[in-house]
């Protein structure tokens, strides 16, 4: 993939990452705390989670293509960087501070994560199939 190509994937996914996390937070500040509206101090927090989330993605490009194997270990290098630089970022700006503040921010990355893989998955998919659908007229076109 070009590197063009692969940022502007990451620019889609910080937008898709940013709006999966103003969905989460709103439903829990749903249930847990009605009243807690979104000032805009957390609006710029939410951003910057998604940009550092979005950066780590830096991790996936492989200016040459990468066999299965080398993807499945940098998905795996890229969920690990991912947790640790965002749970580090909330503990730094003093976010979270219990065991159990980390393990819900955890587990709400995790969430993101993989939401914001399977409408990637999706994506290719749908561009795969299209490139296959274009080659399959292609050589049915030769016969």
């Amino acid at each position: 993939m070009k590197l063009f190509a692969h940022l502007h994937k990451l620019t889609m996914q910080f937008f898709i990452i940013f709006a999966s996390i103003m969905m989460m937070l709103t439903v829990l500040r749903q249930l847990y705390d009605p009243n807690l509206a979104f000032d805009l101090k957390s609006i710029y927090t939410i951003m910057v989670f998604s940009l550092a989330a979005a950066l780590t993605g830096l991790i996936l490009y492989a200016p040459e293509q990468a066999t299965e194997r080398q993807m499945r270990m940098r998905m795996a290098v890229h969920f690990i960087a991912l947790e640790a630089i965002l749970v580090a970022l909330a503990a730094m700006m003093g976010l979270v501070e219990q065991a159990s503040g980390v393990l819900l921010l955890a587990a709400q990355i995790a969430v993101v994560y993989a939401i914001v893989r399977l409408l990637s998955w999706r994506s290719d998919r749908r561009s795969a199939d299209e490139i296959n659908a274009q080659l399959r007229a292609w050589r049915n076109k030769g016969e």
